[in-house]
């Protein structure tokens, strides 16, 4: 079984690059605020991390700043 400190290390960095990913989609949308989100993520974000579109819309939804903070919170 994994460390609890290994699995909340991992939780840290996915959260980092949920961040990461988010700042570059409200980069992008802000650049073509008319362009859909596949061509967004077919164009901009694809070519940074390689996701799928199921991928960016949990990202979209996922509170990452509130759990990011918390789980800093606990160390």
């Amino acid at each position: 079984m994994k460390n609890a400190n290994q699995i909340k290390g991992v939780q840290i960095n996915k959260l980092k690059r949920y961040k990461l990913i988010m700042e570059l989609y409200k980069k992008s949308v802000a650049e073509h605020p008319y362009t859909p989100i596949t061509k967004i993520l077919e164009e901009y974000i694809c070519p940074v991390y390689p996701i799928s579109r199921t991928t960016l819309y949990e990202i979209l939804c996922t509170p990452v700043n509130k759990l990011l903070a918390e789980l800093e919170a606990k160390e």
